[in-house]
């Protein structure tokens, strides 16, 4: 049985000129002790969606589909029981930690106090627990006396992690959590989250616009654009071997270590991303894709079987999958 599942989820936002779908029809699933990347440019949706699993969003927000967790429905749970969820069961690490932690109260403060809500540790027990989640992220335990500005970029994430830790959660959700770090000190983070997911069992969503890094974590991989995913698989597939043209565009937006060609001139994408509240018909990727036909202008293609495991939402693929079935 999974131990997540989103089944048609979607996300509205209520604004003065109107409403504003970030989430269109999301199904997804993650097994226990997996780890699946979310991947996508701003404003794709992957915040929202990481936002919806904990109901995390403004109440203005409509929410829509299902969100299951070990079979429970997080959106039809009460407000206790809400509360009871968060942190014991899932957690999750915000993007930027210097907007996460409270800059007036002690590092040591802040990762007890899931752990006092819970009723999970005594004050003395909790405490203990802190030091010891501290030296599981690499941290002294004296840096619990710490103020978060006495922390550097690196450590306030460290701190981040420690807290989604501290109550031993089955799930965690990590959006972007190494943005704003230096590429030493993400590697750093990226290496310390792989082998705390490893040593406890943790399941894993991983939010982040770098494929390569979602690839070197994640065993699955879902690209989003325009509220959709439009590709999802093993996440080593995806990144080698993208069968959606926006997946291939994210995949080489990034240069290559060792290759000075794509370091001085990495392949962009031409455009920006739609209004959300002025879709395009048809394929919403299709006024900046480099290989649409006019079929894609009218076409809106669901996901289409790419492989094992391994599917996209692209006119191509479903053609080519057509020809090799028929």
């Amino acid at each position: 049985m999974s131990l997540l599942e989103l089944d048609d989820l979607s996300v509205t936002y209520r604004i003065a000129s109107g409403e504003v779908p970030a989430v269109r029809g999301v199904s997804l699933s993650l097994d226990p002790g997996a780890a699946l990347g979310v991947a996508g440019e701003s404003g794709s949706g992957k915040s929202s969606l990481a936002m919806a699993l904990l109901r995390l969003l403004p109440k203005s927000t409509r929410v829509g589909g299902r969100i299951l967790l070990d079979g429970e429905d997080i959106l039809a749970m009460k407000w206790g029981r809400m509360r009871a969820v968060r942190w014991a069961e899932a957690s999750i690490v915000f993007q930027g930690a210097q907007h996460g932690l409270n800059p007036v109260r002690r590092i040591g403060e802040q990762i007890a106090e899931p752990l006092l809500v819970h009723g999970l540790a005594k004050p003395d027990g909790a405490r203990k627990r802190v030091a010891e989640l501290l030296e599981q992220v690499g941290l002294p335990a004296w840096r619990a006396r710490s103020y978060p500005h006495e922390l550097s970029g690196g450590q306030r994430q460290r701190v981040m992690i420690a807290m989604a830790l501290a109550c031993s959660p089955r799930l965690i959700i990590a959006d972007e959590p190494t943005t704003a770090l230096d590429v030493m000190v993400q590697a750093q983070v990226l290496t310390l989250i792989k082998e705390l997911i490893a040593e406890h069992g943790i399941s894993l969503i991983m939010i982040s616009h770098d494929l390569s890094v979602l690839a070197d974590v994640c065993d699955q991989l879902a690209v989003m654009y325009a509220g959709r995913v439009v590709e999802h698989g093993p996440s080593r597939e995806v990144f080698h071997d993208a069968r959606h043209p926006y997946s291939r565009a994210l995949a080489a937006a990034f240069p290559t270590v060792g290759d000075p060609v794509s370091r001085l001139a990495p392949k962009g994408l031409g455009g920006d991303p739609p209004d959300p509240m002025q879709l395009p018909a048809g394929c919403s990727f299709h006024p900046r894709c480099p290989v649409a036909v006019e079929e894609c202008a009218g076409l809106d293609v669901e996901l289409w079987p790419a492989g094992p495991r391994h599917a996209a939402a692209c006119v191509h693929v479903r053609t080519k999958e057509e020809v090799e079935t028929s």
